[in-house]
């Protein structure tokens, strides 16, 4: 999953993995942001990891859940 470990943290506000993001997909048939949202929590603090664009931290995060996701529904 774009190089990374699938036990990287996403989101580290609400401590969110890449594995839990799949999990989401894969077994809860999440399809879209706001479903990832509402199921992982994941960017609904911060929202710094939900995508690039939207990425106001000092530190920028190497991968966002839109991105993950994205790749998920091309599987």
């Amino acid at each position: 999953m774009l190089g990374f470990e699938d036990s990287y943290e996403v989101c580290n506000c609400k401590n969110v993995t890449i594995n839990d993001i799949k999990n989401a997909v894969n077994n809860q048939n999440v399809k879209t942001l706001r479903e990832l949202q509402d199921t992982t929590t994941a960017g609904t603090e911060c929202r710094h990891c939900i995508f690039e664009e939207g990425d106001f931290g000092k530190i920028k995060k190497k991968v966002y859940c839109k991105q993950i996701l994205n790749e998920l529904k091309k599987d």
